[in-house]
C-alpha cells in the first residue's frame, strides 16, 4: 500500500500555521514509520505496546499544551488536537493513552492543584516517567457521575477513600490515578465532590486489568478497587469541588477525541481508495464502478467537514472562548462520521476488510468504544438539545 499522504481536500493546510503543520507531520512520520508495525499484533494479542511510551514523551505529546515550566511542550490548542488526529490515525487506543495521561491526569493536577502538586507529578508525566489515569466512572453510575457512590471520610493528616471505578484507560499500569469521590462538607452537611490523587503501592488500592474486549485491544482497560485507602491531606486537588472539576477535564479530554476519530477515518478512507484503485472485478478495478466512487465521495466529504469542524474549535479554544456544548457537537459528530466512514469502507474491502492486512475492521471495532466514552453520543444530544431549547431534558 503506498505511503499515506494526508486527506486535504479543501486546502486546509492553508489555515494552518508552520508550526502545527511541522507538529502533525512529525506525528504522522512517527506513526507510520514506528507505530504501525507494531499495532496489529498488540491489537491481537491485547496488550498495548508500552515501549513507544518514551518516544511519544519525547515528542511533546503527554500534556502538550501545559506550560513549558512544568516541562510540557506549551502547544497551542490546535497543534496538540492535530497531533492526537495523527496518534488515531494509528490506533484509538495509542491515542487514548496519550489524552488520558494529558487530558485527564496532567490536567486536573495543573488546572485544580497546588503549585506542590504540579512541580511534583507533571514534569516526570511529561516525560513518561509515571503514567497517570482518571477515575470517574462507576459500575452502575456512567453517564450519571453526580450518582457515584465512591466515599471519602476525613481522618487526622488525610482521607480513607472506599469505592469502585470502572472502564479506566490506563489504571493496571498507571503510577497515579486522579480518583473523583464524595466527600461530606462538614459545614453544609452536603456530600461534595472532590479529587484525589492516589499513588500506586497504598494499601488497598488495586488496578485490575479488564480483558476479553472485542474494542481497544491494543490498550490496557482496568478496574479501580479501594478498600480503606489512605490518601494523606496533601493528595487533595484543593481547587477541584464538584462535578465542575471532573467535567472540566472531560471536556479538555473531548476536545482531543474530536480530532483523534478524523484520524481513524481518514485512515479506513485511504485503506478503501487505495484498495478500490487496485482489486480487479468484472475486468476493471472496482473504484471505476459508480456504487464504489459515490461510497469514496460520501466518506471524503464527511472527513471534510470534520476537518473544517476542528480547526475552527480549535481556534476557538485558542482565544479561550470555547463553550462545552461546541466541544459536546464535535465529538458527537466526528465519532458518529467516523464509525460511518469505517462501515463504509469495510464494505468497499468486502471480506478483505475483516482482516488484519487493512486497518479497517480494528478501527471500526475501537470507533464502537470511542463513540460511547467521554460521554455517549446520546448524552451529547442532550447536552446540544438543552443548548438550544434551554431546557434540560436529562435531569
Amino acid at each position: 500500500m503506498a505511503r499515506f499522504s494526508g486527506v486535504d481536500f479543501y486546502e486546509i493546510d492553508s489555515l494552518l500555521s508552520e508550526e502545527e503543520r511541522q507538529i502533525r507531520d512529525h506525528v504522522r512520520g512517527w506513526v507510520e514509520d514506528r507505530y504501525l508495525p507494531l499495532v496489529e499484533r498488540a491489537y491481537e494479542e491485547a496488550y498495548f505496546p508500552a515501549e513507544v511510551i518514551p518516544e511519544i514523551a519525547e515528542m511533546g505529546l503527554l500534556g502538550a499544551t501545559l506550560p513549558e515550566k512544568y516541562g510540557c511542550a506549551g502547544v497551542n490548542a490546535l497543534a496538540y488536537g492535530l497531533a492526537m488526529q495523527e496518534l488515531e490515525r494509528g490506533d484509538s487506543g495509542l491515542r487514548s493513552f496519550a489524552s488520558v495521561q494529558g487530558s485527564l491526569a496532567m490536567y486536573p493536577i495543573y488546572a485544580y492543584g497546588s503549585e506542590a502538586q504540579r512541580m511534583k507529578w507533571l514534569p516526570r508525566m511529561a516525560k513518561g516517567e509515571l503514567v497517570g489515569c482518571f477515575g470517574l466512572t462507576e459500575p452502575d453510575f456512567g453517564s450519571n457521575p453526580a450518582g457515584m457512590i465512591t466515599r471519602a471520610e476525613r481522618k487526622v493528616g488525610g482521607y480513607v477513600l472506599n469505592g469502585a471505578k470502572m472502564w479506566i484507560t490506563n489504571g493496571t499500569i498507571a503510577d497515579l490515578a486522579i480518583v473523583w469521590a464524595k466527600l461530606r462538607d462538614e459545614d453544609t452537611g452536603r456530600d461534595d465532590i472532590h479529587g484525589f490523587i492516589l499513588e500506586k503501592g497504598m494499601k488497598g488500592f488495586s488496578a485490575p486489568e479488564q480483558k476479553r474486549k472485542h474494542s481497544l485491544r491494543a490498550s490496557v482497560t482496568s478496574e479501580l478497587i479501594l478498600q480503606d485507602v489512605v490518601v494523606p491531606e496533601e493528595n487533595l486537588l484543593p481547587d477541584a469541588v464538584g462535578l465542575k472539576g471532573p467535567l472540566g477535564c472531560l471536556s479538555q479530554a473531548r476536545f482531543g477525541i474530536a480530532f483523534g476519530v478524523v484520524g481513524s477515518a481518514m485512515a479506513c478512507f485511504h485503506a478503501a481508495a487505495e484498495y478500490s484503485k487496485s482489486r480487479v472485478q468484472f475486468g476493471r478495478p472496482i473504484g471505476g464502478f459508480q456504487l464504489v466512487q459515490e461510497r469514496l465521495a460520501d466518506m471524503l466529504t464527511q472527513i471534510t467537514q470534520a476537518q473544517l469542524l476542528c480547526v475552527q474549535l480549535g481556534r476557538l479554544k485558542e482565544r479561550g472562548t470555547v463553550r462545552t456544548e461546541q466541544i459536546s457537537l464535535a465529538k458527537r459528530n466526528n465519532c458518529e462520521m467516523a464509525l460511518e466512514v469505517a462501515r463504509e469502507a469495510r464494505d468497499v474491502l468486502g471480506a478483505n476488510g475483516i482482516t488484519a492486512e487493512y486497518p479497517v475492521m480494528r478501527h471500526m471495532c475501537n470507533l464502537e468504544s470511542v463513540k460511547t466514552y467521554e460521554g455517549t453520543h446520546n448524552i451529547h444530544t442532550l447536552v446540544l438539545g438543552e443548548a438550544i431549547t434551554g431546557i434540560a431534558a436529562y435531569r
